[in-house]
This record gives C-alpha cells, structure tokens and sequence, in this order.
C-alpha cells in the first residue's frame, strides 16, 4: 500500500509539472507568434529590437487622445508586471482596464482577447510570469479623454477548446487574438473607431514608422482587391516572410518574423478563415 500510494504521488506530482510546463510553453507560442506581443511592447532600434531587452517597453503612440508606450511587461517589480496579480493581468487582457482601474488606449488590442480560451488566458499569464526582470520604466501614460472599451464583433464570448477542433473556427480564432482586422480594417468616416461592419479587412490605413509610411493592404476574398486570386502557398509567404505575389518585400510594421515560427497547421487555419471574409473592393 505504501509503495502505490508513493508511486500515485510521485505520478500526481509528474503530470502536474507536464501540465505546468505544457501551459508555459503554449503562453510562449501565442505571445511570440500571432499575438506579435513584443512587437510593441520591445525597444526598437529600428526596425530590429533592440537585444536583450525584450518585452521590457516599446513603441510610443502619440495621438489626440492619448500619449501611451507600450509598457514593461517582464516580471521586474518596480517597472514591469512582478508586482500584479494574475487576476490583474488577465482583467487588463480581457477588458482594457490596468491594475488601477483605467481603461487603457486601445492600440493594446484588448477588444480582441475576449475571445481567448480560458486555457489559453492562463497559458499567457503563465508565460509572462517566466520574463526575467528588466528594469525599464517607460513614460507614465498621457490620457486627455477617459477612454472607451470596445470588443470586437464575434469575440464578445470565450472560445472553448473543442471550437479550436474546428480548422474555420481556429483560424478566425486565431485572427482574432491576432488582431489582423486592427490593422486590415480602415477607421468609420468622421470618427467612431473601426468599420467593422462594412469595411472589415478592406485596408488602406497608413502606418508611418522605420520602414517609411506602409499602408495596410485588403485581405478580404476580393478577386481584384484582396487575396481571392493568391494561393494558399502565396498569402503564406507573405504573412511569414513579408513578400508580395511577385517576390518585392511588403513594408511593417506587420511581424513577419514572429508569423514565421507559427506551426503550418495553425497558418492554414488563417488563411482557410481569410478565404470566407467577405470580398470588399
């Protein structure tokens, strides 16, 4: 009896070091590839980040409303997230509001992470909680409005796991928490934030930075204006290597190289959900 039960204890105690380590690993994946977290949230010098200062506060956003940079995320106490909860970690993600209860700008895309798996979520706290410290303070937050909080439509509820089953539901999944339409999506005319209602993945906003001015390209089914006569293999390369259907490279800030590490089943996944958004010329 003594030896079963320390044979039960010691597996217990195996499957729950796998589990812990198999959450890392897949907050890992999602923070470094489709979610391009330290695209913003990592010094630029530029373009490249700077080296070994990754996550550690990025890239400043200067608009009417607001005066944010993207903040230190690693696991610094005095600069970073050392000193918040995971409870105020994941109310950041999924509502916008910081440890203080003010809502954040929404070039942190949190109107799209509603949509994360509860697994998920945790996986991501999981991963940053593995950051090690850097110290950086950057610039306290500027906010000239209180701010709004929108989700973006179709992500008002959690997914599940067994959604992710489905290769449609994973790809707009993954879409999603990648925020492609944030960039693919062109402003309402007169204000109001994103079109999302007419003009989803239309394109046409300027995204002025190191790489000069680019302006985001239509990524709907459109034949003529979009992706519906690129081939699976074609919108591939240039979400992973950031080159257009005749080889010249397409500008950022779009993260080519954090879409390059992402597994061909979860590309696929995308690209098969790109194929069903409506053509908009």
């Amino acid at each position: 009896m003594i030896r079963w039960t320390l044979a039960f204890a010691l597996t217990a105690a195996l499957s729950s070091h796998t589990a812990a380590q198999s959450a890392v690993e897949r907050g890992s994946y999602l923070v470094n590839t489709i979610m391009t977290c330290a695209n913003c949230h990592s010094p630029k010098g530029p373009p490249a980040a700077v080296a070994g200062k990754d996550f550690s506060g990025g890239l400043r956003f200067n608009e009417p409303p607001f005066d944010v940079t993207a903040p230190n995320i690693t696991s610094d106490k005095e600069t970073g997230l050392g000193n918040w909860t995971d409870a105020e970690i994941k109310t950041l993600l999924l509502t916008g509001k910081d440890h203080h209860g003010i809502q954040v700008a929404e070039v942190m895309p949190t109107a799209f992470y509603p949509i994360l798996t509860p697994e998920d979520l945790n996986a991501i706290v999981a991963y940053l909680r593995t950051l090690a410290p850097i110290k950086n303070k950057v610039a306290d937050p500027v906010y000239k409005i209180a701010l709004p909080h929108h989700v973006y439509p179709g992500a008002e509820k959690a997914y599940s796991q067994a959604d992710l089953n489905d290769k449609l539901k994973k790809g707009r999944y993954l879409a999603t928490i990648g925020h492609c339409m944030e960039c693919h999506t062109p402003f309402k005319q007169g204000g109001g934030g994103a079109d999302f209602a007419d003009s989803l993945g239309k394109g046409g906003r300027d995204f002025p930075g190191p790489w000069g001015i680019s302006k985001s390209r239509n990524i709907t089914s459109s034949k003529t204006a979009g992706l519906g006569d690129w081939t699976d293999a074609e919108i591939k390369t240039a979400i992973t290597q950031g080159k257009r259907k005749d080889g010249t490279p397409l500008k950022g800030p779009m993260g080519f190289q954090y879409y390059a590490k992402m597994t061909d089943a979860d590309l696929d996944a995308v690209i098969a959900y790109l194929r069903t958004v409506p053509a908009k010329d």
